[in-house]
């Protein structure tokens, strides 16, 4: 049976990447959330667990390798302007390896270290469901270990 025509939620991988005391967040440039900052992710692949898509993603889009991943929470993130349903699986990692580059050019145009004091605005909508997920205590313990 064919499920062409039939909308679904799609899953969506961020991922924190620690590193003394900051995680990594890019400026988008393409379609979905375009002009915000967000973490390193994307869509989880046929097959993929979530750590294997968090390792995948944060090289593809920065270059850089890491270690530890765990999962953080879970969001279920409609974004009624643009029509689309996801799941988003936030997972935590920390740096092993590597600097931060723009591989995709036409994803993402600029990347930078943040912390929750420090965040840039605009956010991509999926950060407004994590206030209401209980993972930010957990978040910033695991981020301050990293200090």
């Amino acid at each position: 049976m064919s499920q062409e025509g039939i909308n679904r939620p799609l899953v969506g991988i961020g991922v924190f990447v620690f590193r003394k005391g900051k995680f990594m967040m890019g400026w988008r440039k393409s379609s979905h959330g375009a002009n915000t900052w967000t973490l390193p992710g994307g869509h989880m692949e046929f097959g993929e667990s979530p750590e294997e898509t968090a390792v995948r993603e944060v090289m593809e889009e920065t270059g850089m390798t890491i270690k530890n991943v765990r999962f953080g929470a879970i969001t279920n993130d409609f974004f009624e302007n643009d029509n689309k349903h996801y799941v988003t699986i936030w997972m935590m990692s920390d740096w092993e390896s590597g600097e931060p580059t723009i591989t995709e050019p036409d994803k993402t145009v600029d990347q930078r270290w943040y912390d929750f004091d420090t965040l840039p605005d605009p956010l991509f909508p999926s950060w407004n469901q994590l206030p209401n997920s209980g993972f930010l205590p957990i978040l910033r313990e695991e981020l301050a270990r990293t200090k």
